[in-house]
């Protein structure tokens, strides 16, 4: 067997390469991140064996900046392992006592972690592949909270221009309220504004849903309001009402490329889960990946950060564990979310839920117990690939 051990940068790799007798067949190299320099390295592994299914390759993960690299590598059919720059760590730590870390170092660090074969399973097509779903979810991620951002600004906003509309409305962040702001932006302004055009406006926004009533209660409540006259604040309400419009239909255009891929390509039985819907379904496979790189259940669990830590020693054994929290977060977020919500519709997680409340645990406790057995679920419906089946 050959053994590529390749430590990731930015803009240069670190390559070292031997065989499973120990023989240092390529010392360690540096090729650049072009093609040219991803061709030299295959060129080398070539010279060495034109049997692909006798070489292993693993690289360090370590972020956008594996992606290049890793697909060439599948592309040529060259079996590639991706490491998690802990388990490196870790293990070249058990290799000397002494501090030694370097490039080079990481690059023969790991070639001698799969000369070891320490239960590491190759990245495949499907995972590869997957890479696209997961920049998707994160992506939809960071813009449903940077919107969130902005809806709190403009609650704050409305506090100060025109405080009694939250009154009125059911919420400020709904299309009327943000039409007529948008237009209007503060009680002195709709204070002042035509019946018929305020009447119109609210009509149209709302689908019919407010009337003239509505807009003369809007018109004489802004007259009598104690919100301050601050010209600068409107007009940055203006534009943050304009920039949520912006994230809102950039968010419909993620969540419907999320739903063209988990219809097309994925095709997972999560999504009959009650309560899972695309938005969580996608990003708990998108975060999980290849389902087959886990042998069980608790491994998912372990890589989401959700087992409890262990600490024993002697006589001492810590009795409230609290869980590791290490790995992706943004698989817990969409766990968590997503057995609020299998919670409320279905009947049997919902008396689980109950069960642990019962038994004196914290709501959030009770709901990370949740949390696991719908783990152990969606492993157990991904493996068979069977659609869920409620209990009677």
């Amino acid at each position: 067997m050959i053994y590529v051990g390749i430590d990731v940068a930015k803009d240069k790799h670190d390559c070292f390469i031997t065989n499973s007798d120990g023989e240092v067949l390529f010392k360690s190299f540096t090729i650049s991140n072009t093609r040219e320099g991803f061709e030299t390295l295959s060129q080398r592994i070539t010279s060495i064996s034109d049997d692909l299914t006798k070489v292993k390759v693993g690289l360090e993960a370590t972020g956008h900046y594996t992606y290049n690299l890793l697909g060439f590598l599948l592309d040529k059919g060259m079996p590639t392992y991706i490491i998690n720059p802990l388990h490196t760590n870790l293990y070249r730590k058990s290799l000397s006592l002494r501090k030694t870390k370097t490039d080079k170092v990481d690059a023969h660090t790991i070639a001698s972690m799969l000369m070891s074969d320490v239960n590491l399973k190759s990245y495949s097509n499907t995972s590869y592949h997957n890479e696209e779903l997961k920049s998707l979810t994160r992506y939809r991620f960071d813009k449903v909270k940077e919107r969130a951002k902005l809806k709190s600004s403009v609650s704050r906003l409305v506090c100060i221009l025109f405080p009694e509309l939250e009154k009125l409305v059911p919420t400020l962040h709904i299309a009327s309220v943000y039409t007529l702001l948008s237009e209007f932006p503060g009680a002195s302004y709709v204070s002042s504004a035509h019946l018929t055009r305020l009447t119109n406006l609210l009509s149209e926004a709302s689908k019919g849903h407010y009337d003239k009533d509505t807009a003369n209660l809007f018109r004489e409540t802004a007259r009598n309001s104690i919100g301050s006259v601050m010209p600068a604040k409107s007009l940055e309400l203006k534009h943050t009402i304009k920039l949520i419009q912006e994230l809102t239909s950039e968010i419909d255009e993620i969540e419907a490329a999320i739903k063209q891929i988990m219809d097309k390509e994925i095709q997972s039985p999560i999504l009959t889960i009650p309560g899972i819907s695309y938005r969580m379904g996608a990003m708990i496979i998108a975060e999980i990946g290849d389902f087959s790189r886990f042998d069980s259940a608790d491994k998912i669990l372990a890589y989401a950060g959700m087992s409890p830590s262990t600490y024993q020693s002697g006589q001492l054994d810590n009795c409230y564990s609290h869980m590791e929290k290490r790995g992706s977060r943004y698989l817990r977020y969409a766990l968590y979310n997503a057995t609020k919500y299998v919670c409320h519709w279905d009947d049997s997680f919902g008396a689980y839920l109950e069960k642990k409340r019962s038994e004196g645990k914290h709501y959030n406790v009770a709901l990370s117990h949740a949390t696991k057995k719908l783990v152990r679920l969606i492993f157990a419906m991904e493996k068979s690939g069977q659609a869920y089946l409620p209990i009677a």
